[in-house]
């Protein structure tokens, strides 16, 4: 069995609050969670409107897929309209 993370930091520039940034981020995990069956929450940066910490993490028996699931996830997350993909971290 494999397990592996990825934690990613997004800015957002259109948001001036909590709430408006909590939308965006709501808005992105349910949508990820969904689409590629991961956990996923927001896990750093919880009082600044305008960063977003996102972790996801995957299991799977298959290692390599485990792997392509996060990069994907990554992927779609630089093509994201709102958030500004700034780096991530994998393990």
């Amino acid at each position: 069995m494999t397990v592996s993370s990825l934690k990613v930091r997004l800015l957002i520039r259109e948001a001036r609050t909590l709430k408006e940034k909590r939308q965006v981020v709501r808005s992105i995990l349910e949508r990820l969670r969904g689409e590629f069956n991961v956990s996923a929450a927001e896990v750093g940066e919880l009082e600044n409107p305008r960063v977003a910490e996102l972790g996801f993490a995957a299991v799977g028996w298959d290692g390599k897929h485990v792997r392509d699931v996060l990069h994907r996830i990554a992927e779609a997350l630089r093509r994201h309209p709102v958030a500004e993909f700034v780096n991530s971290e994998w393990d």
